[in-house]
């Protein structure tokens, strides 16, 4: 067949980003119509929302635990998009204290409220507190969720692709796709 078509500039692909855990290093890269990319060759912390919370929090990514592609990746720590990585607890613990007033991974303790002299500031700690209470009685963590925060280490998926915009973000996994990672991690350690 007669070739109709050279190659065009704007057909060729570039190298994988290969982006790694690490002390943050990203490149920008020119893209088509003046458009940046940016490559994430290193990353350490990422943005990661608590669903049923309805939570986000910056926090560093421990270790790379899944990678439904190729255990290589897993091997050497490589991020990619659908990655199940290891997050720090921390910032999630923190703001569930704060919020809710209930310490996770902790059996319950009863702290007194801080001494206050106004009327109104006494009694929008009492409403505060009810609240609180209210939200402790109705709510219900997952156990596995429960198990994470006591050793400080959360599951999460990587929903970013670090290789195009920079960022390594994602959500926590709980319920029924936690439950199917754990299975299929299992499922890796055993072979």
């Amino acid at each position: 067949m007669p070739i109709h078509k050279k190659k065009r500039a704007f057909e060729k692909a570039r190298q994988p980003s290969h982006t790694r855990l690490g002390s943050k290093r990203i490149h920008t890269v020119r893209g088509r119509g003046g458009n940046l990319k940016f490559r994430a060759l290193r990353l350490d912390s990422g943005n990661y929302a608590w669903g049923s919370e309805s939570v986000a929090r910056k926090t560093r990514i421990l270790n790379v635990v899944y990678n439904a592609t190729n255990n290589e990746l897993v091997r050497t720590n490589t991020l990619t998009l659908s990655t199940v990585v290891q997050v720090d607890a921390t910032p999630f613990k923190v703001w569930y204290q704060r919020h809710y007033g209930v310490e996770l991974g902790k059996k319950k303790e009863e702290k007194p409220l801080p001494e206050v002299k106004s009327k109104h500031a006494i009694a929008k700690q009492e409403a505060l507190k009810k609240a609180q209470e209210e939200h402790v009685k109705t709510r219900v963590l997952d156990p596995a969720l429960v198990e994470q925060f006591k050793s400080g280490r959360l599951f999460a998926i990587v929903s970013s692709r670090p290789g195009q915009s920079g960022r390594a973000d994602g959500y926590i996994l709980e319920g029924h796709e936690l439950e199917f990672y754990k299975k299929k991690m299992d499922k890796k350690k055993a072979k």
